[in-house]
């Protein structure tokens, strides 16, 4: 393999210059990483929240060997075992209404690329969307038409369709929008990762599931980032941390209580609560690694938008891409990784908040936002990384640390212990 500048510069000359690399990477065990140049590194960003189960778990190896050697690609002209058991898992941890159903994609954006045709395909009048400021929901045109970043949305303005961007946690300019009784959806992430780790205000999703059932609008919540254990539960709308779980505690005890329990009822249910949201997508942690999202269509109304022709894709709910998610699903219920990421999580965010030059910390579970004194985020990203530390920014002032869910105490503790001496080598 050539070295780590050697590849480095062949990239740069045979892809698009879309993404800047910092590092050609070789291989990967548990939480660390090794470049072409065989340096060890902690990876403390997980692929952006992707490598749940670090790299190479066992587990995960071991359902993908054998599921590549039993059927690989199938197209969705036929239906597999993993398939079907996954939509059903899915259906269990989301807390979806007897009735509801799911679509899989292969990325987080496909996924809400199916949740607005969805919505979109709702009757009569409603035709406007709102989103929240500060949201990123993916950069395929229909994504990019929710994700509020000018940047992002400014070249290809022409191509995208009109949304309404409110503030997060102004109540009274979202019922505004609704009052109107044209509005099909509200889209929001429970934490804003590329915002900068920055959580709904406290009330806010109650207020808004509550608001959206009274006007006759869709509730979707984005967890693309979220879901999958990041937060310390199966997804951020059931974590009493970020406003959860939607439909009370008892309900979301019955559904732990459950998760192991296979048979989910696929039959015709219930008209929508007022608990739960309508549509949910999920991605990133789903696969591991392996690249897999979803679209769940939380009751038999949602599950009702999308008809047969309205959408389709030839990759997505392949059996490569669902064993990956199922045995990544058992193994954080298995090894009580929603847990440790909650608690972990909640530990290191407060040892992080006393370092100086940390103005403060965000987040939940093992979704981390570190807010710094100076605007020299960027700057840390590298320093971190000459002492062998992965991480990401979100912008100047914001570190995003997003590792697997295996992280140990002691791993964290080492960042941590190493953060001063970055941030002075960052100024």
């Amino acid at each position: 393999m050539p070295s780590n500048d050697a590849a480095l510069a062949q990239y740069r000359k045979r892809l698009l210059p879309v993404f800047s690399p910092a590092l050609t990477l070789a291989r990967g065990a548990g939480t660390r990483v090794w470049d072409a140049d065989g340096r060890e590194y902690l990876d403390l960003l997980g692929g952006i929240a992707v490598n749940s189960l670090g790299h190479a778990h066992p587990a995960w190896v071991e359902a993908i060997a054998g599921q590549a050697a039993t059927l690989g690609h199938i197209s969705n002209l036929y239906a597999s075992e993993p398939q079907v058991d996954l939509a059903g898992r899915l259906l269990q941890i989301t807390g979806a209404e007897s009735g509801g159903r799911v679509f899989f994609a292969n990325s987080g954006a496909e996924a809400n690329e199916a949740a607005l045709k969805a919505v979109l395909r709702r009757d009569g009048e409603r035709h406007r969307l709102l989103a929240l400021e500060g949201s990123f929901h993916g950069r395929t045109l229909g994504a990019l038409s929710l994700t509020a970043k000018p940047a992002y949305r400014a070249p290809f303005a022409e191509f995208t369709g009109p949304a309404r961007f409110l503030e997060p946690g102004d109540l009274a300019a979202l019922e505004a929008e609704l009052r109107a009784g044209d509005v099909a959806a509200l889209v929001l992430e429970v934490i804003q990762g590329e915002a900068g780790v920055i959580p709904l205000p406290d009330g806010y999703l109650a207020a808004a599931r509550r608001l959206t059932s009274q006007y006759g609008a869709l509730l979707w919540i984005d967890e693309v980032q979220t879901g999958i254990g990041r937060t310390g539960a199966w997804t951020g709308y059931l974590n009493p941390a970020l406003g959860g779980p939607l439909r009370g505690a008892e309900g979301l005890a019955a559904r732990t209580a459950d998760a192991a329990v296979p048979a989910v009822a696929w039959d015709a249910g219930p008209a929508p609560t007022a608990g739960s949201p309508d549509l949910v997508t999920l991605a990133k942690g789903l696969g591991g690694g392996f690249p897999i999202g979803a679209m769940v269509a939380m009751n038999q109304a949602a599950a009702g938008l999308l008809r047969p022709g309205d959408h389709g894709n030839t990759f997505s709910g392949g059996p490569l891409a669902c064993a990956a998610a199922l045995a990544t699903l058992a193994t954080i219920e298995n090894e009580g990784l929603m847990a440790h990421a909650a608690e972990l999580g909640a530990a290191w965010r407060r040892d992080l908040a006393k370092v100086p030059g940390v103005k403060a910390t965000r987040g939940a579970g093992l979704l981390v936002g570190i807010v710094l004194q100076t605007p020299n985020a960027p700057q840390l990203v590298k320093a971190a990384q000459a002492a062998g530390f992965l991480v990401g920014a979100t912008g100047p002032e914001t570190l995003r640390l997003a590792p697997p869910l295996i992280l140990t105490q002691d791993q964290a503790a080492r960042f941590t212990a190493a953060l001063p001496k970055l941030i002075k080598e960052a100024a």
